[in-house]
């Protein structure tokens, strides 16, 4: 490959940015460090536990060290009885990558939390939830006048809806009729909305996937007894223990892969090793979800998840950067 395939933006010439992406433990944080120290890049992280303050061990925050070479935008920004979306994240990614480019620099986007990508990259769904009572109300008149009937109302309201949808596929079409009663605007309008956010970049993605699957999950292991050895236990029952904070397995902080697990085990709810081994499972199942994203993800260059191909990445990187 002398050439990293490039996502080209809704309207070019448009600045690049690049994204590496892959699952827990691939090494994304380590090829983003040799890309600052090679390029003129900043950090933007892309990791919904990396947001919150004094969870540093069990979301394997990059250190001190790492932090002094590479600083990484977007950690340690609220507290971990906080909640931050998808679209607070596209916000906030969005007005640092324009602060970046502005001083000539590359945004490199650096994380696993795929939500955060799609977000970013698509804008998010302005379509309604759905309405009990609007729907009833819809399907009443469909008893009455037919569903021909109904695709003809949504023909004069949403023409290029009504051509998308055959007449005979009655979920849809009430589905279509539903957004406009909801928001007062068409299937269509909320999609064109939509699509006119999406992000004026050209980008280059990078996913690291191992091909070796067992030693993807013997890195998770791994990384999860140093965690321990790191005081994650400590860490968790401090952010347990502190009254001000008030935290719940309800809350996403606590949701965060190993610190259920951990909480659940200072309850006295498991064991010591039925902690470890569930944590563990849980870590792999995310991997496992993040890969299968991955796989789905357009226009992305793929490489083995090991150190020895950050020399390739970088050459190709290189050339398609200049």
């Amino acid at each position: 490959m002398s050439q990293l395939i490039i996502q080209p933006a809704p309207q070019s010439p448009a600045p690049k940015a690049i994204f590496i992406m892959g699952p827990t433990a691939s090494g994304k944080t380590d090829l983003a460090v040799a890309c600052v120290e090679q390029f003129d890049c900043e950090i933007i992280s892309v990791d919904s536990a990396l947001v919150y303050k004094r969870m540093d061990i069990g979301t394997a925050k990059p250190d001190a060290q790492v932090l002094a070479k590479a600083p990484h935008k977007l950690i340690d920004i609220i507290e971990p009885d906080q909640a931050y979306s998808a679209a607070s994240f596209r916000q906030d990614a969005f007005a640092l990558m324009e602060d970046i480019t502005a001083r000539g620099k590359i945004p490199l986007l650096v994380g696993g939390t795929m939500l955060y990508y799609k977000a970013l990259q698509e804008g998010l769904s302005l379509l309604p939830a759905a309405d009990a009572q609007v729907r009833a109300r819809l399907e009443a008149d469909a008893d009455k006048l037919g569903w021909e009937a109904m695709h003809q109302r949504l023909k004069a309201i949403d023409p290029t809806a009504a051509e998308r949808i055959h007449p005979n596929d009655p979920q849809r079409i009430q589905r279509a009729l539903e957004v406009y009663e909801i928001s007062g605007q068409s299937m269509t309008e909320l999609w064109q909305q939509q699509q006119a956010s999406a992000l004026p970049y050209e980008v280059i993605k990078i996913a690291l996937i191992p091909q070796n699957r067992d030693e993807l999950r013997a890195r998770i292991a791994q990384r999860f007894y140093q965690m321990l050895e790191l005081g994650f236990v400590d860490e968790v029952r401090a952010l347990k223990e502190d009254a001000q904070l008030a935290l719940n397995l309800d809350m996403p902080s606590m949701r965060c892969v190993g610190y259920r697990q951990v909480w659940e085990y200072l309850q006295g709810n498991m064991t010591y090793d039925e902690m470890v081994e569930k944590a563990i499972i849980a870590t792999r199942q995310l991997a496992k979800r993040q890969m299968t994203w991955l796989r789905k993800e357009k226009m992305c260059n793929i490489f083995d998840a090991k150190p020895a191909i950050f020399a390739e990445i970088l050459k190709n990187l290189k050339t398609s950067l200049s």
